[in-house]
């Protein structure tokens, strides 16, 4: 192609000199002539592509199309129910209801009630009149050793770092989370100026970097923590040992990326990489947590403290059970992330193949603290994938106490899905640093929207336990869903998921069969 490629282009050169000296009028051809021969002489020059090597000028469709399918896919191709990580449905729900219009869906369900996997409410013929629920009712955070417990929404906004998204989406955020009375988790990234200038109210996440509160070094840093934490604006202190799209991963943000104000709200220098270890240095045992545990809530004031997990090794959460109970400590919250959970970047590998699934995981987290006589103490907060009221129930009835929801809001805030969270190329400019961008987003229009859908989100899964009968969030529990498992077989996620009795794992002879090898792993003295 390369040989063809400068035969034409020497012909085309011909053909327009012969034009040009006949008349002058034809120079404006250059305009085109002249770029189309320039891109074709650096596409054979150039080594990087071999097929922009090859075929020059023409190799060049290819990435234009690369760039193009997943618009084209979207827009024009996917189903309404078939597109990923969220199909054009839960997309559009979430746009209705931030945005007040109509919700309501004609002519029937489009998904196929008699495919594996298709989930249901079981609702009661006595059905309790919606308007005798609490509109917003609050689930109680802190265990009796918490003297500030917090009153929270069934329904949050999950964890998302400023710098992952831009200042004028954390603004909006925060500003909808006050609005409508619920919490912003503010992620790994630090607490920054923007989580705290609108009001809302915040968990303060805290990983391995110990982002706002660590020494030069990188170490835990008591003062900067107790300077933060008695904040009136931070509710909340959750330490964060993974997260769904990439447990067990440590992350880096190269120090050409690092900005003045980056480094000041996460306590780095900005002349170095800042590095997010997969491991945290503050303690290194389930015994050595819980004592950490103790130092947080004195510095906080009293606030509740909770871990976020995106569970793995089974044994390894027992420990930390066996820890709370010989260390008499006990976590007020434990953040149950799901292996689906979302990120701005993370490797295929870990999105896809890392981390158990938010079901398991909740089923497994809820009947471990049951077995240890520790649930009374800890709220349990499912994040993965949970946008809509079915979503919020589901939850609730595997054993989730609260919902969290990022890439929910993220749509509330405009997001279309256009899967650009790691390039700065967000079009809406939510998950992007360049200003030309995220400059675009309106926070005061778009905390209303973030506002209004919580508000609808938890009126449908209201609506939806009142359907069942019930008349609190607490009353949901595993005989609410059902799960079809094949043509002929459905399942309550009460058999699905068989729950365990309290206190059976606190003596060796209580043990059913099937947890005694992880419980006999398990040490409070290692993870």
């Amino acid at each position: 192609m390369r040989k063809q490629f400068y035969v034409i282009s020497i012909f085309v050169l011909v053909i327009w000199l012969i034009l040009i000296f006949v008349n002058l009028h034809f120079l404006w051809l250059g305009i085109l002539i002249v770029p189309v021969l320039w891109m074709g002489i650096a596409d054979v020059l150039q080594k990087k592509h071999a097929i922009k090597s090859n075929f020059p000028v023409l190799g060049r469709l290819r990435y234009f199309m690369e760039v193009m399918r997943p618009k084209i896919y979207q827009y024009f191709i996917e189903s309404d129910t078939n597109g990923t990580p969220f199909n054009r449905l839960q997309r559009s729900v979430v746009y209705q209801r931030s945005k007040d219009e109509t919700d309501t869906q004609p002519f029937g369900t489009q998904l196929d009630v008699y495919d594996p996997g298709y989930e249901f409410v079981n609702h009661s013929m006595k059905a309790v009149h919606f308007d005798q629920l609490e509109e917003n009712p609050r689930i109680k955070i802190g265990s009796s050793q918490c003297t500030k417990p917090y009153m929270a929404s069934m329904f949050n906004i999950s964890a998302m770092s400023f710098g992952s998204l831009s200042k004028t989406a954390i603004l909006a955020l925060n500003e909808g989370a006050k609005l409508g009375g619920f919490y912003h988790n503010t992620g790994e990234g630090g607490l920054s100026p923007y989580h705290l200038q609108m009001g809302g109210d915040v968990v303060w996440n805290i990983g391995t970097g110990y982002f706002s509160c660590r020494t030069p070094e990188g170490k835990f840093s008591e003062v900067e923590f107790e300077k933060r934490a008695t904040l009136p604006n931070v509710k909340m202190i959750e330490i964060k040992f993974s997260q769904g799209a990439k447990p067990g991963h440590g992350g880096i943000l190269p120090k050409a990326k690092v900005t003045d104000e980056i480094a000041a709200i996460r306590l780095v220098s900005k002349d170095q990489d800042i590095l997010s270890p997969p491991t945290h240095s503050a303690f290194s045992t389930p015994r050595e947590l819980m004592q950490f545990v103790r130092l947080l809530r004195e510095k906080s004031g009293g606030k509740p403290i909770g871990i976020k997990l995106c569970l793995g090794r089974k044994y390894e959460f027992i420990s930390l059970c066996k820890a709370m109970i010989e260390e008499q400590t006990y976590l007020d919250f434990i953040t149950v992330d799901g292996g689906e959970g979302g990120t701005g970047a993370a490797p295929p590998e870990f999105s896809d193949h890392v981390g158990m699934p938010l079901r398991d995981a909740l089923a497994f987290v809820h009947d471990t603290l049951k077995g240890f006589d520790l649930k009374q103490h800890i709220k349990i907060i499912a994040s993965g994938k949970v946008i809509s009221g079915f979503d919020i129930v589901r939850a609730l009835s595997i054993g989730a106490d609260v919902c969290n929801s990022a890439r929910g809001m993220m749509f509330a805030l405009g997001c279309i899905q256009a899967l650009e969270c790691n390039k700065n190329t967000c079009p809406t400019g939510i998950a992007t640093q360049n200003p030309d961008l995220y400059k675009g987003l309106d926070v005061n229009s778009k905390s209303q929207r973030v506002n209004r859908y919580h508000r609808e989100t938890i009126k449908n899964a209201l609506e939806l336990i009142a359907a069942s009968g019930l008349k609190h969030p607490d009353e949901v529990n595993r005989w609410v869903v059902c799960r079809r498992i094949n043509a002929n077989k459905i399942e309550t996620f009460r058999e699905t998921f068989p729950e365990l009795k309290a206190g059976c794992l606190l003596q060796e002879e209580t043990i059913p069969e099937k947890w005694k090898r992880d419980c006999k792993k398990a040490t409070a003295d290692k993870f």
